[in-house]
């Protein structure tokens, strides 16, 4: 009896600090970024005979760009709707560490699958594992704020547009993702291009008439 009781008081106490959270999530997303870039190759010495050989050689690396520039927006936009979470929640708990651990899984996958979207960039099957890779934190996002809501976790002063807005945004998103991935079957570089529009408009949030949102950032 003694022993259920500490482990449940072990377990009410435990993760309640969204600070070291926090921190662990900026050390993480900063090695994914940085590894993002480590992991583009420039050509070989062997290659580059002339200034043609080097324009050709470099044009060869576009998929490599590509795949950056997609993930570099993908990590950002991740970052941003994790850190809005965190700060509209007063407090953490076990289970809200652990979905976040989750999280963090599929944001250290980032730089695997963009490289094997960067090395195979016209398989639908390798474009499929990059879009997973995709789905699975922001679904891990999404149960993040439904299981904060629950458990009374979200400051008091959040007003009720952005309590519902989170997960909305959160939807909406992976479901503009899940479409522009669904055009792999039509063409990988269709699918791809609707991708980086989708991440474009998240990560430059456009307004008609140069208005400004007062909304949290979207996951």
């Amino acid at each position: 009896m003694k022993i259920d009781y500490m482990t449940n008081l072990y377990n009410r106490i435990q993760g309640r600090n969204l600070d070291r959270l926090a921190a662990l999530s900026d050390g993480i997303f900063a090695v994914a970024m940085t590894l993002l870039v480590l992991d583009l190759h420039l050509p070989s010495a062997a290659q580059v005979r002339s200034e043609g050989d080097l324009l050709v050689a470099l044009g060869a690396l576009g998929p490599q760009w590509v795949a950056y520039l997609m993930s570099f927006l993908t990590l950002g936009i991740f970052w941003a709707g994790q850190q809005t979470q965190l700060n509209h929640m007063s407090e953490g708990t076990r289970d809200l560490t652990w979905i976040h651990l989750g999280f963090l899984l599929a944001i250290t996958l980032m730089p695997l699958s963009t490289r094997l979207l960067a090395e195979f960039i016209t398989y639908r099957s390798a474009l499929a594992i990059y879009w997973l890779n995709i789905f699975v934190p922001g679904a891990m996002l999404y149960w993040s704020w439904t299981h904060a809501t629950r458990a009374n976790l979200v400051k008091a002063d959040t007003p009720e547009l952005v309590r519902n807005s989170i997960c909305r945004r959160i939807l909406f998103a992976q479901s503009l993702y899940a479409a522009g991935a669904a055009l792999c079957f039509i063409s990988t570089w269709l699918s791809i291009a609707s991708i980086v529009l989708v991440q474009l408009n998240y990560a430059i949030a456009p307004r008609l008439g140069g208005g400004r949102s007062t909304h949290p950032a979207p996951e």
